[in-house]
């Protein structure tokens, strides 16, 4: 299933099982049922084909065969030919096998989509720029 060996027990959660709410694994988790909310693991998750997370989920790595929805932090994003990952995911690695569906935005690092404080100096003397600058009239009432 994944590489690395595995450190402590497993925990399942069956079909026909949901959770709702803050969830936390303190090892590797094989989910067949429903978890609505927030899900951290320090292991590694899996999502078997029918089982169903939706939330936010924090683990260091995800294999989905069933449905993610919601935003996602891994290290590694596995998509597996019957998975489907709907959301904003923040990995370093993906891979998707063929069937499997991903829908919506992929993220290596925290985005800031801020202006640049920073004006190149041509364009701060560039005297064309402030002929075109109309006056402005202010008025208190």
């Amino acid at each position: 299933m994944f590489r690395k060996k595995r450190s402590g027990g497993l925990t399942f959660i069956a079909q026909g099982t949901q959770f709702t709410g803050e969830t936390e694994f303190a090892a590797e988790a094989l989910i067949a049922g429903e978890i609505f909310g927030k899900v951290r693991s320090s292991g590694n998750i899996t999502i078997e084909q029918g089982g169903l997370v939706d939330g936010k989920l924090h683990c260091s790595e995800l294999r989905v065969s069933g449905t993610f929805r919601g935003k996602l932090t891994c290290e590694k994003l596995n998509i597996t030919s019957t998975g489907l990952v709907d959301g904003e995911v923040n990995c370093q690695s993906m891979e998707i096998f063929e069937g499997g569906q991903f829908i919506g935005m992929r993220v290596r690092d925290d985005i800031a989509f801020l202006p640049s404080k920073s004006t190149p100096k041509q364009e701060q003397n560039n005297p064309s720029q402030e002929d075109n600058i109309e006056d402005a009239e202010l008025s208190i009432s």
